[in-house]
């Protein structure tokens, strides 16, 4: 009994060896990448960690330097943001935040491009949202109205949708171009339904040109 017990345990070891013969390089490497890539993983989270934690301080230091009004420290610390941690939201957040700013300095080509980098490169769709219609209104006021239509022609989030149409309408009717700036506002109108105080400046909107949103649109075409 013993003797056939011993060439049993001999004939699997035999087996196993001829597995691992024929298939052991292959888990290897198989188990290699598999730890490889958890490794991979591991270090990856810990340098997103990494760099979230320096983009902050970085955004704590464009947010003092506004409110000291430094436009200097404003400019090297967005710089800064933007040279060492672009692809982090705390760098759109502060180039959001530097571009208001700039604004209200009236330095118009610096809030233009902090905030034509976050439209183009911004990893949330909110953010590029929130810089295209800030883009647009700056192109309002500059009298650069199909530039700030083209700068709305792309697609928003459900969000922000009816704020674009809102401020699509505002440019239309600048451009003097009545019927489609009713179309605008009645869209806004319509995709505002969940904040009504903003709803309501629209209807006051669309009131003032002689039209009632909660009713059928007026038959014929308005100038």
């Amino acid at each position: 009994m013993a003797n056939a017990l011993d060439l049993q345990e001999q004939e699997q070891l035999d087996q196993i060896k001829h597995f691992w013969k024929k298939y052991g390089n292959l888990i290897s490497w198989a188990l290699i990448l598999v730890l490889g890539a958890y490794a991979a993983w591991n270090g990856y989270q810990y340098w997103q960690r990494d760099q979230a934690g320096k983009a902050a301080i970085l955004f704590d230091e464009v947010e003092r330097s506004v409110a000291a009004g430094d436009q200097t420290r404003v400019q090297l610390s967005l710089a800064d943001m933007k040279d060492k941690f672009p692809g982090t939201l705390y760098a759109h957040q502060a180039a959001l935040v530097a571009a208001k700013f700039f604004n209200a300095k009236g330095q118009l080509d610096e809030a233009r491009a902090a905030l034509k980098w976050v439209a183009g490169a911004a990893p949330e769709p909110a953010y590029r949202d929130i810089a295209r219609m800030r883009l647009a209104a700056l192109m309002l006021d500059s009298g650069a109205h199909d530039d700030a239509l083209a700068q709305l022609a792309q697609p928003m989030t459900a969000a922000m949708a009816g704020l674009a149409s809102d401020l699509k309408g505002d440019i239309l009717m600048a451009k003097d171009q009545k019927a489609p700036a009713l179309q605008a506002y009645r869209t806004a109108w319509n995709e505002l339904s969940e904040l009504p105080d903003y709803r309501r400046l629209v209807e006051a909107k669309l009131n003032a040109l002689g039209v009632d949103p909660q009713v059928a649109a007026p038959v014929g075409n308005t100038k």
